[in-house]
């Protein structure tokens, strides 16, 4: 039997506006948090959701969605359980890439840097943020492992329910906080025609003056 897929020659142009030269903050995380708010009063779903992009140690990619939890220092946060395929990546080489996609507002935006581990202090203190059940799930799952069933997950998280009971939930040795160093940051706002327009900041260290620069789309 054939496959059957929509229309994927189906065309759409983005109309929605323009990124004129200059429009921007000269300091790319101010210009982060500026788009991050308008996503959020646009009312994009996910707004902070980001595609993290990692190579392992024999140079095969995977990505996937993370959350963003926090701009500090001009760095992001995200968290996650650093035995899992990303974190195992990361270890590997800690060069990742980062893309938010605001679709609904035609633009999306991509960060080029590196991760390192955040202190166990805030990966505390973020973790005992979280809801109950979030905490208690991040002691029931091997984040990537294979598992029998969903019913094996299903009686791990009953498990740990009864360990913990009404008492407190310590943060996981293997669960915490990366923070990504940009080295490049791209806005992309999508125009007619796909003539779309690309602003992209680079540097070579942290200490580095941010270079502007527009790109051919």
């Amino acid at each position: 039997m054939a496959e059957s897929y929509p229309d994927l020659n189906e065309r759409f142009d983005y109309e929605w506006g323009t990124l004129a030269d200059g429009e921007l903050d000269s300091d790319p995380i101010v210009a982060l948090g500026d788009w991050l708010h308008h996503a959020a009063s646009s009312d994009v779903h996910d707004f902070n959701a980001m595609v993290l992009a990692t190579v392992d140690a024999e140079g095969r990619p995977s990505s996937r969605n993370v959350l963003l939890r926090g701009v500090e220092n001009g760095r992001l946060q995200f968290f996650t359980n650093r035995s899992s395929r990303k974190g195992l990546d990361i270890e590997a080489n800690p060069r990742v890439s980062l893309l938010f996609s605001w679709l609904p507002v035609h633009r999306q935006l991509r960060v080029d840097g590196t991760a390192v581990k955040l202190s166990d202090a805030t990966s505390d203190e973020y973790f005992d943020s979280r809801p109950r059940d979030s905490r208690i799930a991040a002691w029931a799952s091997a984040q990537s492992e294979v598992l029998a069933s969903r019913d094996a997950l299903d009686a791990a998280m009953l498990d740990q329910v009864a360990r913990f009971g009404d008492g407190p939930i310590p943060r996981p040795d293997f669960w915490g906080g990366y923070a990504v160093v940009p080295t490049i940051v791209e806005f992309w706002q999508g125009r007619p025609s796909r003539l779309h327009d690309r602003i992209r900041y680079h540097r070579d260290a942290p200490d580095a003056p941010w270079v502007i620069e527009r790109l051919a789309p």
